[in-house]
């Protein structure tokens, strides 16, 4: 089959450089940032059980079969579908219109990881104690009440609102980091996927180190234990909620770029001989094993995160105990607290109820969770740790390296099919193309940047980042197997690998991975339908 001049394969281009940007583009900051907070909000060791599943029946196959229909059409994702049927062009246009908006939360993240890394040159770090007061006699009340870590994250950061609905205005500095971070995709990807072949070498291995480094001071500190327990333990009740199957299901395209066109573009330069089989199942075990392994020094910092806030939470109502009934000091331990507790409740009661104790519980402390889980996490660790500055800032250029690596691919999503489309004259040089691309999503990513702009960034993640990539995904497995043909592509892989699919593609693509998904979507679908059914007046 004769290659489209805009998908030549150039004798600088490798094999090894294509797999690493297809593992650049599938493990970024969804392994880091996504998968814990999911994990998290899913009861632990719950969200594990769909995930495993999902990953077996849907990830795996589909990352098989992108990669495969990739490489031998030598087409983007438009140029593909439309190639099996002009009837599948949308699900071109699905994948670019996705691409386009995850881009834009994406690379917002990005931002806050610049706003992050830039204070973190400053000493003593801003999020390592609380802020005076006005009257400069002592701490903030709110920092004072919660910690100086979420402070810095929800007012300095952030800056956030009450709701939703309080819009409020721009921040500056998060509008800055916005309008730098596009300015450094638009100069990676200023080409397409010419220009990100030496960056993602850095991007693709440094973040490994990191985490590593962090995995090791994490199991160190004191309540990693509780966190890793909170982990691993799995709380069954979760899985009866069809939106965890979902999460789990959309997480897997998420984290594996499926059903956005990058992998399809990415393939369409491999040599038409290479083992895209081989590649799929390597890179897709890597990047689920990047995701538990990045999820550990997540929870063992989250275990001792919410063990010192329990801790503490005792010892404020220790010395109110002590104070209001004029005990010897050390009188009254974290250990021996509830009972004392229980004996003075039922003593003196009304002295005790007139104290307004704060409710301690390990188990809230753990399960305060959100779209900034590991912002919030990982900033603890690092001011635990001696040169804390330096750790900050190797940090965040790791979180910047791994969200960078997935921007080439998202970017390569949108680029690639807007070529095929020819909505643009092919005399329009491809470094303004980029260059257009980047500004329209810089002003529409705007919004992410008011005082709102996290609550809006869950909303996008919530349904541009699930529903439609299984949609998508659904008609790019049934597309392929039963339009094209699932011996036709059985005989293309073979023709690729040197081997014909066993039975384990063989049934995935047929049967398990399209029905999978279509319980999943039915099953959500009921679920939406029935919160929306008016009750009994």
């Amino acid at each position: 089959m004769k290659t489209p001049p805009l998908f030549q394969k150039s004798s600088d281009s490798p094999h090894i450089k294509l797999v690493g940007d297809c593992v650049g583009f599938a493990v970024g900051l969804g392994n880091v940032w996504r998968f814990p907070y999911l994990c998290q909000i899913y009861g632990g060791g719950a969200f594990l059980i769909p995930y495993v599943i999902a990953l077996v029946f849907e990830g795996i196959p589909l990352f098989h079969l992108e990669l495969a229909i990739g490489q031998r059409l030598r087409k983007g994702s438009i140029g593909v579908w439309n190639t099996i049927s002009p009837y599948f062009g949308g699900v071109g246009i699905g994948s670019l219109m996705v691409s386009f908006i995850v881009s834009l939360y994406y690379n917002t993240i990005l931002a806050w990881v610049m706003w992050y890394f830039i204070n973190s040159f400053q000493e003593p770090l801003p999020w390592s104690a609380c802020p005076l007061n006005g009257n400069r006699t002592g701490y903030i009340e709110e920092c004072h009440e919660s910690t100086a870590v979420n402070y810095f994250w929800y007012r300095r950061a952030l800056n956030i609102s009450s709701d939703i609905t309080d819009n409020g205005n721009l921040q500056w500095w998060l509008v800055l980091c916005l309008a730098i971070c596009w300015a450094i995709v638009y100069i990676c990807t200023i080409r397409g996927i010419e220009s990100t072949g030496k960056a993602i070498y850095v991007t693709a291995i440094f973040p490994y180190v990191v985490l590593t480094i962090f995995l090791i001071r994490g199991l160190t500190l004191p309540g990693a234990t509780e966190g890793l327990v909170y982990f691993f333990t799995p709380n069954m009740n979760i899985l009866k909620n069809p939106r965890v199957w979902l999460d789990a299901a959309t997480q897997i395209f998420f984290s594996l770029s499926l059903a956005f066109g990058g992998l399809i573009a990415f393939s369409s330069y491999n040599s038409p001989k290479n083992d895209c089989e081989k590649d799929a199942v390597t890179i897709a075990i890597v990047n689920s094993m990047t995701s538990l392994y990045a999820s550990i020094p997540v929870f063992s910092i989250l275990g001792f995160k919410a063990t010192t806030g329990y801790w503490d939470c005792l010892d404020r109502n220790i010395i109110s105990i002590i104070n209001e009934f004029d005990l010897p000091d050390q009188s009254i331990m974290r250990d021996n607290y509830t009972i004392w507790f229980g004996f003075l409740n039922t003593t003196h009661p009304k002295k005790i109820a007139s104290l307004k104790l704060r409710s301690c519980d390990l188990q809230e402390f753990l399960d305060a969770s959100g779209t900034g889980l590991a912002f919030i996490v990982f900033t603890e660790a690092i001011i635990l740790m001696p040169g804390s500055q330096g750790w900050a800032v190797l940090f965040f250029v790791m979180l910047f390296s791994l969200g960078l690596s997935s921007m080439f691919g998202n970017i390569e999503g949108i680029l690639t099919p807007l070529l095929e489309l020819h909505v643009v004259s092919k005399s329009v040089p491809k470094e303004v193309l980029s260059g257009v691309i980047c500004l329209v999503s810089f002003v529409t990513a705007l919004c992410f940047t008011l005082r709102s702009g996290s609550y809006w960034l869950e909303v996008f993640d919530s349904y541009a980042g699930s529903l439609p990539l299984l949609i998508i995904a659904f008609f790019e497995v049934t597309g392929v197997v039963y339009v094209y043909g699932i011996k036709r592509f059985s005989e293309d892989v073979k023709w690729m690998t040197g081997r014909q699919p066993n039975f384990y593609w063989q049934v995935s693509w047929r049967i398990i991975s399209p029905l999978l998904m279509l319980t999943v979507f039915i099953a959500f679908v009921t679920l939406q339908t029935q919160k929306l059914r008016p009750g009994p007046h």
